[in-house]
């Protein structure tokens, strides 16, 4: 089993800042990508921002120059500094993961998992 463990979100106001952490544990073999994704009300779920197991990141064109994805390796962390939040970015972000995990067995499995979300809103 695999848990995403998702902390940061709130409210704020427009122009402030917020970082999101979410944490992977379990029986983890390896972790190949990690990022956030968004969903507002009536639309449909986006990528924000994610990063590899090499360090490469991908933003949406939204957010950049805005929000800067970071990871630690050691703690199978990532980070999401938001700066200059608008009323737009308003939305649940949702953690993903995608991972191979080590069974009791031995054997390794491929899947993508994804946290609980946290309610990000930006008040104009």
């Amino acid at each position: 089993q695999v848990q995403l463990a998702e902390s940061g979100g709130g409210l704020v106001q427009a122009g402030r800042s917020l970082r999101l952490s979410c944490a992977a544990s379990g029986s983890i073999f390896s972790i190949h990508a990690m990022g956030w994704y968004r969903q507002a009300p009536g639309k449909q779920r986006e990528l924000v921002a994610s990063i590899t197991s090499g360090g490469s990141t991908t933003y949406a064109d939204s957010v950049k120059g805005r929000f800067t994805l970071s990871r630690d390796n050691a703690k199978n962390t990532v980070y999401l500094q938001m700066n200059g939040l608008k009323a737009e970015d308003t939305a649940v972000y949702y953690c993903n993961a995608d991972l191979t995990t080590v069974q009791a067995t031995g054997v390794h499995i491929k899947f993508d998992y994804w946290g609980q979300g946290t309610q990000v809103t930006v008040s104009s």
